[in-house]
């Protein structure tokens, strides 16, 4: 009985409180209920906010405006500065109104042009002029549909939990807008009418109103991911959609990795790209590139930059030797201090790769196998061990450098390298003491394939055997290596393939010598789709794009056909290893393959099949952005490579 008794009590209870909520809720709008307990408006320049706790809050309107609103996201600093909130009201202004209005600008103008030119005022004249004629073009724009003017009026409320901070606040962010030419003003004598303009009431109470065009309102809204770009860098091109100023930096610390690829088909403006990204780079942010040119389209860019150009071909005297090793700058695991090292056994390992791809020939032979690679991996191993060459790094000079000569230390020198032609040898002698007939087939077929390589042959591709003739030399803005005129359909890729090592040691690994001094590179690798066919030199592609970040270098892959990269599974660890991919006009055969790899809409898909050539999609980590990428008029004269452009150029 008692417990039925608690039970019947504590329906009551529910129910009279059911009742007084009831009662409570009756008559109430959303606004009674989140509304704080009071708003003091007594004061001219702020309010008081009565809670649980105190709150100061003072409104702002934008007063004034840079003549040209390009910059990206005009109001970044506000939207982003702490306790604030931001309310933007837009009306578009009719077509009628837009045109008799700046019908009335532009004579206003004329006559005031008159009056300075009357009075022999040249400066004000030829601004007066100026802004006439932007009236102009923007009337003519909006009379043929191009382009609206809208109003907008724009109110930020910031808040702070005493007045000090408050004032100190509101310094601080008329300081940071007045960066981008944009002036705030306190909305004085009407804090309570603003207040209530940036709540979401959808009125605006002040109507301090700016004009803006299609282009410049754009820049207005807080859409992150519309916009790629970092706070520094090269101008790369214009976004599209809101056309505003993309910067890249390469080397920005928010990307995983330095690397980019371009992928566009014939005449899209992949080389164009390459090229104006690179001499920016250089003049702008000091970073020195070196080109695998496959076309000989980079010639006149290193001329431009003052850099060096190298050409490899069967009648220059230029050699490359594939043997070179350098040393190398890596962290203790234990010590955790830096020290340098000479990994010989991975040299031993690139060299192998490289003299297998030439075994292999254009025909890219099945007769090689893993006996022919244990037979040419042991050979270049004994050819450095001949010459003393280990792990240690003095071993890499020679022995007497290191006396001392007036109480100071030589400069120590290198001991001359390896050859192929002294490789080709060993393995002459090897093949007349070998005794296994496991051994022989491999021996002989090595003796005939190799023999074209060889100088004292007289081989049709013996430019790569004997001791370098050419060191990269610190500094230089652009060093393009032109095998333009090698075959294309093998001795290209094996140049390719044979450079990308010598590169490494000569220009990417010197890279980690002195971290202090460490510059940043790239690496640019120019018709990259002639390596796929050739899985020893994708696999070196693949360690560097692995590894160039380390040494704070970017490999750049430049190509025609996304699909052979998509398609050839070891080829793959290129894209995922880089941070920066751009997309310019491509085939449609393509364009499923892009789809379904990077997530494309079926607009984004549509635009890269009838975009014009320069303009393409670029993604930079999970962000996209519509790219057109437009040189200057002094760019176009060396970054140009249309034969009937240039004539027409040579002409004007």
């Amino acid at each position: 009985m008692k417990k039925k008794k608690q039970q019947q009590l504590e329906e009551e209870r529910r129910k009279y409180h059911n009742e007084d909520q009831n009662n409570f809720l009756q008559g109430k709008t959303i606004k009674d209920l989140i509304a704080p307990s009071g708003v003091d408006v007594t004061n001219i320049d702020h309010l008081e906010i009565i809670s649980s706790t105190k709150r100061y809050a003072r409104s702002f309107f934008v007063s004034t405006l840079p003549r040209m609103c390009t910059f990206p996201e005009l109001f970044r600093d506000m939207y982003l500065f702490g306790d604030i909130n931001t309310s933007v009201y837009i009306n578009p202004i009719k077509e009628e109104r837009s045109q008799s209005e700046l019908n009335r600008v532009i004579n206003e103008l004329e006559t005031e042009r008159i009056v300075a030119m009357d009075k022999g005022n040249i400066n004000r004249e030829s601004t007066i002029a100026q802004k006439r004629l932007e009236a102009e073009q923007l009337r003519d724009e909006i009379a043929a549909g191009f382009n609206k003017l809208y109003e907008a009026s724009i109110v930020s409320t910031l808040f702070a939990y005493n007045l000090e901070d408050l004032d100190k606040l509101s310094k601080m962010l008329a300081t940071e807008m007045s960066k981008t030419l944009v002036g705030i003003k306190t909305a004085w004598g009407i804090q309570e009418e603003a207040f209530q303009s940036n709540l979401p009431l959808m009125e605006d109470q002040v109507k301090k109103m700016h004009t803006f065009d299609r282009n410049s309102m754009g820049t207005v809204f807080p859409f992150t991911t519309s916009e790629i770009g970092h706070p520094s860098g090269v101008p790369l091109g214009f976004n599209k959609q809101t056309g505003t100023p993309i910067l890249f930096d390469n080397f920005h610390s928010s990307l995983t990795n330095y690397n980019m690829v371009i992928f566009a088909k014939s005449g899209a403006g992949k080389s164009v790209t390459m090229k104006t990204l690179a001499s920016r780079s250089s003049v702008l942010m000091g970073i020195e590139s070196l080109a695998l040119d496959a076309e000989g389209e980079y010639t006149i860019v290193a001329e431009s930059l003052g850099g060096i150009n190298v050409v490899i071909s069967p009648n220059s005297k230029t050699v490359i030797n594939i043997f070179d090793i350098e040393t190398e700058m890596i962290k203790d695991e234990i010590t955790g201090k830096e020290r340098t090292v000479l990994n010989i056994e991975n040299k031993v390992e690139d060299v192998t790769q490289g003299l297998l791809t030439m075994a292999k020939g254009s025909t890219r032979s099945t007769e090689v196998n893993e006996l022919t690679k244990q037979i040419i991996a042991e050979s270049v191993a004994e050819e450095y061990a001949a010459l003393g060459i280990t792990s240690n790094p003095n071993s890499l000079y020679q022995s007497n450098d290191m006396a001392l000569a007036r109480g100071s230390l030589l400069t120590k020198r290198k001991k001359a390298m390896p050859t192929i032609g002294s490789w080709y040898r060993r393995i002459q002698a090897k093949a007349q003491e070998n005794e296994n007939p496991d051994y022989q087939y491999h021996y002989s077929y090595l003796l005939k394939v190799m023999k074209q390589y060889i100088r004292e042959y007289d081989g049709q591709m013996a430019y790569f055997d004997g001791q370098s003739t050419f060191d990269l030399l610190d500094g230089a803005p652009f060093i393009n290596l032109d095998i333009s005129q090698l075959e294309e359909r093998f001795a290209r890729p094996l140049a390719q393939q044979i450079l990308l090592s010598w590169i490494w040691e000569k220009f990417v690994k010197k890279n980690s010598e002195d971290k202090s001094k460490a510059s940043k590179k790239r690496v640019l690798v120019d018709e990259a789709w002639m390596l796929l066919p050739y899985p020893e030199a994708v696999d070196f592609l693949n360690k560097m794009a692995r590894r160039a970040r380390k040494r704070n270098v970017s490999l750049a892959i430049i190509s025609q056909r996304f699909q052979d990269f998509y398609e050839k599974q070891e080829a793959q660890v290129v894209l995922t290893s880089s941070d920066t991919k751009l997309f310019l006009a491509q085939d449609k055969s393509e364009i499923a393959y892009l789809k379904e790899v990077f997530k494309l809409s079926e607009g984004e898909a549509n635009f890269l099949v009838t975009c014009q050539r320069g303009e393409g999609l670029l993604k930079v980590g999970s962000d996209t952005a519509i790219l057109k990428i437009v040189p200057t008029r002094k760019e176009f004269e060396f970054v140009e490579t249309n034969v009937n452009n240039l004539a027409n150029m040579r002409r004007e």
